[in-house]
C-alpha cells in the first residue's frame, strides 16, 4: 500500500488535513512529523540535514486593494521582492498571525502550500511558486504544523498546487 494513502488521525488538524491532500493527489511521500518543531527555514533544514535553500518557505502577504491572502513559496535561503510580485498581485501589506492562520488554517511555521482550511468567507490564497526553487531536486515544505513537513521536487509542487511558477526573490 502507498505509504501516503493511509491517514493518521492522531496528529493536529492541520497536519492531518495536508497529510489528506497529499494522499488524495497520490503524493508519493507521506509527511513526515519531526521530533523538534520547525518554525523558521534554518530550524528545518537543520532538523532534516539539507540545505537552507531546499525548504520550501511559504510567505503570506495580504493585498492591500480587498485583503485577499497571497501566498508565496519560496527558498529558504531568498526573500520575497514585493515589488516583482506587485505586478501579479497589486499592492500588498503584511500579514500578521492572526490573518495568516484566519486565511489558511495553518499558523505560522506550519503553513502549508496545501490542505487550507476552509476559510470564513471560503476564498483561497493566491498561490505563487518561485523559480529559485527548482535549483533543486528535491525540496521540503511545511505539513501543516511546524513539526510537519513533506518532500517532493519542485515540478512536483507546483503540480499539486497549480500555482504559476515566477521570479519573485531579491537578487
Amino acid at each position: 500500500m502507498n505509504e501516503s494513502a493511509t491517514v493518521s488521525t492522531d496528529r493536529p488538524d492541520g497536519f492531518v488535513r495536508v497529510q489528506a491532500a497529499l494522499a488524495q493527489a497520490r503524493h508519493p511521500y507521506a509527511p513526515q512529523w519531526l521530533e523538534v518543531a520547525a518554525r523558521t527555514s534554518q530550524e528545518a533544514a537543520d532538523a532534516l540535514g539539507v540545505s537552507l535553500g531546499q525548504i520550501a518557505k511559504s510567505v503570506v502577504f495580504k493585498r492591500k486593494s480587498d485583503e485577499a491572502a497571497v501566498l508565496v513559496i519560496t527558498s529558504g535561503d531568498k526573500r520575497v521582492d514585493e515589488k516583482k510580485l506587485a505586478p501579479h498581485t497589486g499592492a500588498l501589506g503584511r500579514a500578521d498571525a492572526d490573518y495568516v492562520k484566519a486565511r489558511t488554517g495553518f499558523s505560522i511555521g506550519g503553513v502549508s502550500p496545501l490542505g487550507f482550511a476552509p476559510a470564513a468567507d471560503a476564498s483561497l490564497p493566491l498561490l505563487f511558486v518561485d523559480q529559485e526553487l527548482f535549483r533543486f531536486d528535491v525540496i521540503w515544505a511545511a505539513a501543516g504544523h511546524p513539526n510537519g513537513v513533506f518532500q517532493m521536487s519542485p515540478a512536483e509542487l507546483a503540480a499539486l498546487t497549480g500555482a504559476p511558477v515566477i521570479d519573485v526573490v531579491q537578487a
